[in-house]
């Protein structure tokens, strides 16, 4: 008889929205349901997209963390909520960073625990690190490099300007709380080798409606559709072409060139010699000037929000304490900064850094002279 007293397994399946009474029972036999059409399609486009943004990633990755980092992968199959669960550890990182617009609906990464910390350590550069508030900021950064990437391939290849995603939102937690989509949806597994030499593994989870809509755009702009042959003719109406026997004589097409078998091919002649049928048509490319050029257009668009307002803070010092010290602060308590005296300040603008400075007078109001601007990988790494 019980106590009355929940059990850890219906606790964690409390938290994950699951029907705690069903914990221990024989499971009720599943009901036989037939794959939804085309998901073999969709599953090959989806990892024909994502294999194709391996070495965007790797590149992106490995400049964050200054290591050579590498993607490799990756598989991508259909899962449920607890074919998954049963892959995963006890305890894993899940980074949510779902699609907002373009292909709204849930996308997210799961990281173990172990690779969440040596990925956190690498960013931080600093060893044994602990999963707490800063390092989950770690890893929502990583994600968000992930996905811009994704969103930038997407872009190109679907012509869709409108895709955006959330800010990723990352936690640590038993694999029962783990937020997934209910239903079947794809899961990519990639094989993720760090400076550790270890491999580890990611995963990638894409809800059904988010995988079933990129997979249709990318098939419909012919981005990725995985197994299609390549014309046998390249730029060329096969069905256009008169009778073009292969044992007898050939007729040949009314063009400015004829045609002529050669042992059992075909070749055109005429606009200055002899071209195979299958050759492409080889131009240079002009490519344009990488300079960058403030057009009018961007002038009228800057425009659109220098009147908006934002926070700028000066910082000047950072420390942590237990909470028991802060609660033993009094007045003429004397709290130690992380900045030693005459070390410039931070200039924040919402809370991310951009420039350093020192502090001044100006009549009876502090003020700060800019002393640096802070390059963009600086700071990014400062503001995580």
């Amino acid at each position: 008889m019980s106590d009355g007293a929940l059990s850890q397994d219906e606790i964690d399946a409390l938290l994950a929205g699951v029907d705690s009474s069903a914990l221990g029972s024989s499971p009720a036999p599943a009901a036989a349901t037939a794959a939804p059409s085309g998901s073999e399609d969709e599953r090959r486009v989806i990892q024909g997209f994502l294999s194709g943004t391996l070495d965007a990633q790797s590149s992106n990755l490995s400049m964050m963390t200054g290591k050579d980092v590498s993607f490799r992968g990756p598989n991508v199959v259909p899962l449920t909520r607890d074919d998954l669960l049963q892959q995963l550890p006890d305890t894993v990182t899940s980074v949510k960073a779902d699609f907002n617009s373009g292909f709204p609906g849930e996308h997210s990464f799961i990281f173990s625990e172990d690779t969440a910390k040596t990925i956190a350590s690498l960013m931080n550069k600093e060893e044994n690190i602990q999963l707490d508030e800063m390092a989950m900021s770690v890893l929502g950064e990583v994600v968000s490099q992930l996905v811009g990437s994704q969103i930038t391939a997407l872009t190109e290849k679907t012509g869709n300007k409108s895709i955006s995603s959330v800010s990723p939102e990352a936690a640590n937690v038993p694999k029962a709380v783990a937020a997934l989509p209910g239903g079947t949806f794809m899961c990519a597994t990639y094989q993720l080798i760090l400076d550790d030499g270890k491999t580890h593994q990611l995963w990638e989870v894409l809800g059904p409606s988010v995988s079933a809509d990129i997979a249709r755009a990318l098939d419909s702009k012919g981005g990725t559709a995985a197994g299609a042959p390549p014309p046998a003719f390249p730029g060329m109406d096969m069905g256009a072409m008169p009778n073009l026997g292969m044992g007898g004589g050939m007729s040949a097409p009314a063009m400015g060139g004829d045609f002529s078998a050669m042992g059992g091919g075909m070749a055109m002649q005429g606009m200055g010699g002899m071209m195979p049928m299958g050759a492409a048509n080889v131009q240079s490319v002009q490519f344009p000037n990488l300079m960058p050029q403030n057009t009018p257009q961007e002038q009228g668009n800057i425009g659109l929000i220098m009147d908006v307002y934002m926070e700028m803070t000066v910082e000047l010092g950072r420390t942590r304490k237990l909470i028991k010290e802060i609660l033993g602060m009094g007045e003429g308590t004397i709290i130690e900064l992380d900045k030693l005296a005459g070390e410039p300040v931070d200039i924040l603008v919402n809370h991310k850094l951009i420039a350093k400075g020192e502090v001044v007078v100006i009549d009876e109001n502090f003020g700060v002279r800019v002393t640096e601007i802070v390059s963009p990988m600086e700071r990014m790494g400062e503001s995580i």
